[in-house]
């Protein structure tokens, strides 16, 4: 009788994001955090002796890709994990603007331009459901998100509004996001 034992992994990394066991990204932020501090540290000498818009240029490049590579996938997380990739995008503004760890950190954000980790995430999805709905994202993509109306053979309530499949929840917080965003923009 041929037996093969097969080792259970506790994580494993696909595309450089790191899928732990309960899908609950924190090894992915834990690494995430670990990179992104390492290089704060290896810029704080040059930014130092740089204008404020190269050494936003400079942290952008190094910072703030590494947050918006798969951070669709941080929709959802605890708030524990979220706030600790926050704290690597605060640690990265007050770097650039000069501001100290106690200084609070919404003017800093707004005076660089930069949407809060959450909303950035937020951001990325409605960005992506408007591509697929639109039909600029391919279709093996876009397959996968149809309206509410065009899934179903019976009327929806929701189906006069357009809406993705989602759960009612799902639904009001993207209405409120959308509203949010929408007041904003005037």
């Amino acid at each position: 009788m041929l037996s093969t034992s097969i080792k259970v992994a506790e994580s494993a990394r696909d595309l450089g994001v790191i899928l732990d066991a309960e899908l609950t990204m924190s090894s992915h932020v834990t690494a995430l955090c670990r990179s992104g501090f390492f290089q704060l540290r290896q810029l704080r000498p040059y930014v130092r002796s740089l204008t404020t818009e190269s050494a936003k240029t400079l942290v952008q490049a190094f910072i703030s890709c590494r947050l918006d590579y798969c951070n669709s996938l941080l929709y959802g997380v605890t708030d524990n994990v979220m706030r600790r990739v926050q704290s690597l995008q605060n640690a990265a503004a007050c770097l650039i603007t000069g501001a100290r760890r106690r200084d609070h950190i919404t003017p800093v954000l707004r005076q660089l331009h930069w949407l809060p980790v959450r909303r950035r995430v937020e951001f990325k999805l409605a960005c992506l459901v408007h591509q697929a709905l639109c039909g600029q994202m391919p279709t093996y993509l876009a397959d996968d998100i149809r309206l509410v109306s065009e899934g179903n053979r019976w009327s929806l309530r929701s189906s006069f509004d357009n809406v993705c499949g989602a759960t009612y929840a799902q639904q009001l917080r993207r209405q409120k996001l959308w509203s949010c965003r929408s007041a904003n923009l005037e």
